[in-house]
Order: C-alpha cells, then structure tokens, then sequence
C-alpha cells in the first residue's frame, strides 16, 4: 500500500508526485508502480540538501542546505516542507530562480521537521 505523505516519482517519465492519502491499489504511473522516494538525511552532497530550521516564536524558516543549494532550470529545490507528528502541516512550492528557502508562521514551532525536494536528487529531511 502506499504511503500517505509519501513522495513517489516514475522511473519512466519522471512525474513525481506527493501521497495525500493512501489507499489501496499502489499509484501506477507509465504502466508500473511508481517508487517511494526514500528521505535522505546525510550522503554526498548533505550540505546542499538538508534542510535547517531557525525557530522563533511563531516564525519558521527553513533552509535548504548548510551551503545554498543551487536554483537553475534543471537543477532546484521544488518543494519544502514542515513536518509534525509524521504529517504534513504547511508547505511551499519553490521554481528555478526563488531562493532556496521558505518562511512559514505557525501557532506552535514544538515537534518540528522538515523535507525538501530537489529534482535531482530527490527527498531530504533533518
């Protein structure tokens, strides 16, 4: 079954896509099931793709990598996250181009994470 939350890509053609909620049967894409993008959290290329989180009162940011990760046309972060108790709470689609980070106001900043998409190299969290 698939995983609601989860972000599925196809090895065909490259659509990717985020589980709201999942049901039975698996997400199909170009005739066969797309693959669960597993979260990374340190690999090649970390600095770039883990997200950092700065925390003030009812005031998130999030960044994308310790070093900024880069935003061309085949190459960027898409997406960035804010994670609760396994859920998620708030995001922000991002294109070639935005910064690579994203601001969010919350009620409450306790029990915080975050994931990021990059294009490339797929789903990163901290």
């Amino acid at each position: 079954m698939a995983k609601s939350y989860g972000i599925y890509k196809c090895s065909i053609c490259g659509n990717t896509i985020e589980m709201i909620e999942a049901k039975e049967p698996n997400v199909v894409c170009c005739g066969q099931e797309m693959n669960l993008m597993q979260e990374k959290t340190e690999d090649e290329g970390s600095e770039k793709h883990v997200p950092v989180l700065e925390v003030e009162e009812g005031f998130v940011e999030v960044r994308v990598g310790e070093t900024p990760h880069p935003m061309e046309e085949n190459h960027y972060i898409g997406l960035v996250e804010i994670i609760r108790d396994g859920k998620v709470i708030a995001g922000k689609w991002l294109n070639p181009g935005d910064e690579p980070k994203a601001n969010f106001c919350l009620e409450s900043t306790q029990g915080l994470s975050a994931r990021i998409y990059c294009n490339v190299h797929g789903a990163w969290k901290n």
